[in-house]
């Protein structure tokens, strides 16, 4: 007999559950987290506390939607402020996707993580929201505020498979 009958009925002889299919594992994925702060805001009205974004703020927007434009986003979030709306948005639309509202007070929560978990994610916050969330993904003390007028900051976070998380900052002109 030549080599595949052999296989064949040493196959079909292992019982009636072995043409069950095989369940291979999940094979969990690793979670990226990018965390930019919102462009810049309109500073015309020093007494309006939910500002557009200011001209260079657009344009800013726009030009973190040509550096993303490599990057899927399986989750784009934003706070619940126009500043960080339009620049989410921007971003989003450049995707075809949709922004969702995350809760600055409920930063990294178990919906948050659970969301998330195996997902490649844009979080558009602020110049003190970002890095503690950040921190708090890291789950250590890493990164201080950003000053206000930093709004060219990156934060990339990787959580791998195993839990172990990592940090990187660029800061895009």
């Amino acid at each position: 007999m030549n080599g595949f009958f052999i296989f064949l009925i040493s196959f079909l002889s292992l019982g009636e559950n072995s043409l069950d299919p095989i369940e291979l594992p999940v094979q969990e994925t690793m979670t990226q987290y990018y965390f930019i702060r919102h462009a810049e805001k309109d500073e015309s009205n020093p007494r309006d506390r939910d500002p557009q974004l200011s001209k260079a703020g657009m344009e800013r927007a726009a030009k973190w939607a040509e550096i993303f434009k490599d990057v899927e986003f399986d989750l784009i979030f934003s706070s619940n402020y126009k500043r960080t709306n339009s620049t989410a948005k921007t971003i989003a639309d450049s995707q075809e996707k949709t922004v969702e509202i995350y809760d600055p007070k409920k930063l990294n929560d178990p919906d948050f993580q659970e969301k998330t978990k195996g997902k490649t994610v844009l979080v558009v916050g602020h110049s003190n929201t970002n890095p503690a969330f950040v921190n708090l993904v890291l789950e250590e003390k890493k990164h201080e505020d950003l000053d206000e007028k930093e709004y060219g900051s990156l934060f990339i976070v990787t959580v791998t498979p195993g839990g172990e998380r990592t940090s990187q900052v660029l800061y895009i002109n």
